[in-house]
């Protein structure tokens, strides 16, 4: 299927590894012109990349300046990090979102404004499930994906009017090196070996995570003319954890 995104501008935060990577990597597939921005971009140099830090204050102008005139926004940057109410400060919590929620708005409000300019341009969103399924020991993760939930449905259901579309992927568990490096760590608490931690895959969905691929597979999709139709929703791609009630 020819998505039609050969030489579209597209933009990638927190492309040096993971998710992020596997969007440049697919959109790249497709013909599209990536530049990725991250705090530490890959040695590698197969894209043009900006390092910076988005939650620092004027980085979003920046890095829209940098990028110039773009067809497609990928936001993506930002881990926060696990904890309760009482196991989260202040000073972790707006660390966090500042990285996360205030820099997917920030930066989102630079693109948009040139997108509108021009009459056209897509937002695509990563976020998480854990801001559909509610998780007291990620509170400020649960709580900024909700709100970043709330962001796009709100941005695209009105984004239409100026020609611009706005959707969101809410990724489950994925294979990331984050993920595998924990899952490892309770291998070894757990199973009393590292090398052990797929066996604690069992009892997720299909027995695995999923993949950086699979979420990046259903960006290309949503940021393509072939869901043109698509704004102000939300893929949810977690092998249906959210779905479950107990």
């Amino acid at each position: 299927m020819d998505l039609n995104l050969g030489g579209k501008r597209v933009l990638v935060t927190g492309g040096s590894k993971g998710i992020g990577r596997a969007c440049a990597e697919a959109f790249a597939k497709e013909g599209a012109k990536v530049r990725v921005a991250s705090r530490n971009p890959a040695p590698d140099g197969k894209f043009e990349s900006k390092a910076i830090d988005l939650s620092a204050r004027g980085a979003a102008e920046a890095l829209a300046e940098w990028a110039g005139d773009i067809d497609i926004l990928v936001n993506n940057a930002g881990a926060i990090p696990g904890g309760d109410l009482l196991k989260v400060d202040e000073e972790t919590w707006r660390r966090a979102w500042d990285l996360k929620m205030f820099g997917y708005v920030n930066l989102s409000r630079q693109v948009y404004a040139r997108m509108k300019a021009k009459k056209s341009g897509v937002i695509v969103n990563i976020i998480g499930s854990a801001g559909e399924k509610m998780d007291a020991a990620y509170i400020a993760g649960s709580t900024a994906n909700a709100g970043l939930m709330a962001f796009t449905r709100a941005l695209g259901g009105a984004s239409h009017a100026d020609g611009i579309r706005v959707v969101g992927i809410n990724p489950g568990p994925v294979a990331t090196d984050r993920l595998i490096t924990l899952f490892q760590q309770r291998a070894e608490t757990l199973l009393g070996e590292r090398s052990r931690y797929q066996e604690l895959f069992q009892n997720m969905s299909f027995g695995r995570p999923g993949t950086s691929e699979e979420i990046a597979n259903a960006a290309v999709f949503l940021a393509s003319d072939r869901s043109g139709y698509t704004s102000g929703c939300i893929l949810t791609i977690d092998g249906g954890l959210a779905a479950r009630s107990s």
